[in-house]
């Protein structure tokens, strides 16, 4: 198995919130997407970033007032089809696609592969009206229900996918929207656990006292459907981040400070 760390919705230019003292220097939040190459189930895409539709109609897809306030790149060259081609593999190999969540910038490509399975939680595809033209073309569904499942460091309803033969885990992290997940790569001897936007900035998690962005922290509270439950998520994120030995290796959809480390 390979894993490529993609860069496919980069937006506006924030700056870090660690302190006067951090090393860090302003960077365009990312849209961080998987594209895993597997012996057995052809490509499969963790999230599908802005897709090639949404930039040729970004007043009709993405709406004027997303894209005021989010300013992404609209590049044809960003989308998950352009990347997947620009590694010389063939999009027509991307059989299935995990979304964390159906927001526009997480599912905007999805219409880039309309013959790939389309994983996730019911109760988030039963959310999806609210990105209807990302969705216009139909995708092929394969949903998992949030009662009782597999156990997984910490969580619990964790399912497997259906028609994946490697180790590719969708983790209930609920709350930012309804149906919100997580999605865990085993990867050589670690896994890899693509929170979503369960959180925003690794100030939630990399620290035993959490720090949030004052821009991220507005985004988060402008969208999210049940505080209570997304916290606590965060709070088991964070665990396994502060456990170095712990074989997971933890990071968010949009942070750039964490992409830059795979990236």
């Amino acid at each position: 198995m390979r894993v490529h760390h993609v860069d496919c919705a980069r937006m506006l230019e924030i700056e870090p919130a660690d302190g006067p003292d951090s090393p860090l220097r302003p960077a365009h939040a990312v849209g961080h997407v998987l594209i895993v190459e597997t012996e057995s189930s052809g490509l499969v895409l963790v999230d599908a970033g802005i897709g090639a539709g949404d930039i040729a109609d970004p007043s009709g897809r993405l709406m004027d007032d997303w894209v005021e306030m989010t300013r992404p790149a609209l590049d044809p060259a960003t989308t998950a089809k352009a990347q997947v081609e620009a590694l010389g593999l063939s999009p027509s190999d991307v059989r299935h696609i995990v979304v964390t969540h159906l927001h526009r910038d997480h599912a905007g490509g999805l219409s880039d592969f309309p013959d790939a399975a389309v994983h996730l939680f019911e109760a988030e595809r039963a959310d999806g009206g609210k990105t209807p033209a990302q969705l216009a073309h139909g995708p092929k569904w394969v949903t998992y229900d949030s009662g009782p499942g597999d156990h997984w460091n910490g969580f619990d309803g964790v399912r497997p996918l259906d028609g994946v033969a490697e180790d590719v885990l969708l983790i209930p992290l609920h709350g930012h929207t309804p149906g919100h997940a997580g999605v865990a790569v085993r990867y050589g001897d670690r896994w890899l656990l693509h929170a979503g936007d369960a959180y925003m900035y690794h100030g939630e998690v990399d620290r035993p006292e959490p720090a949030g962005h004052p821009l991220m922290d507005l985004v988060q509270a402008s969208g999210e459907v049940d505080r209570e439950q997304r916290l606590a998520g965060v709070a088991r994120l964070r665990e396994l981040v502060l456990d170095p030995g712990g074989g997971v290796e933890v990071f968010s959809a949009h942070d750039p400070w964490e992409f830059a480390r795979y990236a």
